[in-house]
């Protein structure tokens, strides 16, 4: 298979038209249809639905692009890696994470080990950056994020971990039943106005907390003093539950996944800066550890 008339597949795919992908390749209109045509007579099958002004990917093609457009980014980031060799990267690189993320600080980090002459600025909120309007280049969010001005990358999923101290247990008893729930005292995420309640199982149960906050690393502590049952994300819940300080709760009512992206402006606005960072998190050995729990 040609390789290069994959990659003009997917850029005809990102670019929403023939004409458009031959502007963003610098390649003539009627070479981008030709190979397309080529590849789609190679595998016998069609890709794309032509119309006057836009094409539309069909089945077959929506498969192909899912794999190739990873592949054809790999393939960037390898090209960027062998150019990184030869010139070494410098300026400022302005990032977005949530609070609590304690991993991405030490991520950051081997990063800027790696990239000694990158600058780093990093803004902590749990709200939903816009890219440009703040001034970020990569944001790491939670959650199923789909915006057609930016790129979404998904690291990997998760599930947080209901969890409370061996002494709060002592007191109140192992609930059996997330209805159980009601009798323990209990401190949550704020969700700003949105009735409390924790998804276990699929199903969701209200609870009355005592205290919503939007900071794990307060809930964290709470649960570790005896304070009350809450949930954790699992770099926060599992150092403790493996050292006994917190017990896992109704491991058979599980929390929904979560999805963890990196957001960064559509690949054709892409700096070197960003695309290095993109690439070391894809690899870093604290995003595989994250991946795997």
């Amino acid at each position: 298979m040609d390789i290069d008339s994959v990659a003009l597949f997917v850029e005809v795919v990102k670019a929403g038209s023939f004409s458009a992908a031959a502007r963003h390749t610098s390649t003539p209109v009627a070479t981008v249809s030709r190979r397309i045509s080529e590849l789609e007579k190679k595998l016998n099958i069609r890709l794309l639905e032509r119309s006057s002004r836009h094409v539309r990917m069909t089945d077959a093609g929506s498969v192909l692009y899912e794999y190739a457009a990873r592949g054809v980014e790999e393939l960037h980031a390898g090209l960027l890696a062998l150019k990184n060799s030869q010139q070494e990267l410098a300026g400022t690189l302005r990032l977005s994470i949530p609070p609590s993320f304690i991993p991405w600080r030490l991520l950051i980090q081997d990063f800027q080990l790696q990239f000694p002459n990158i600058q780093v600025e990093i803004y902590v909120t749990e709200r939903r950056v816009d890219l440009v309007q703040d001034g970020v280049d990569v944001a790491l969010r939670v959650g199923e994020l789909v915006h057609d001005s930016v790129v979404a990358r998904r690291l990997f999923k998760y599930r947080h971990t209901l969890v409370a101290s061996p002494k709060l247990l002592a007191n109140y008893g192992s609930p059996q039943d997330p209805m159980q729930l009601q009798n323990i005292p209990c401190a949550c995420w704020n969700n700003r106005g949105n009735p409390p309640s924790w998804n276990l199982g699929g199903k969701n149960y209200p609870i009355r907390p005592y205290l919503q906050v939007n900071d794990y690393l307060h809930l964290q502590a709470l649960a570790l003093r005896g304070d009350c049952v809450t949930e954790l994300p699992p770099f926060l819940a599992q150092p403790a539950i493996i050292d006994g300080t917190l017990q896992a709760l109704l491991p058979e009512f599980l929390f929904p996944e979560h999805g963890l992206y990196l957001l960064y402006p559509s690949r054709r606005q892409v700096s070197m800066l960003v695309k290095a960072y993109v690439n070391f998190c894809l690899q870093d050995k604290i995003t595989t550890a994250l991946a795997t729990r």
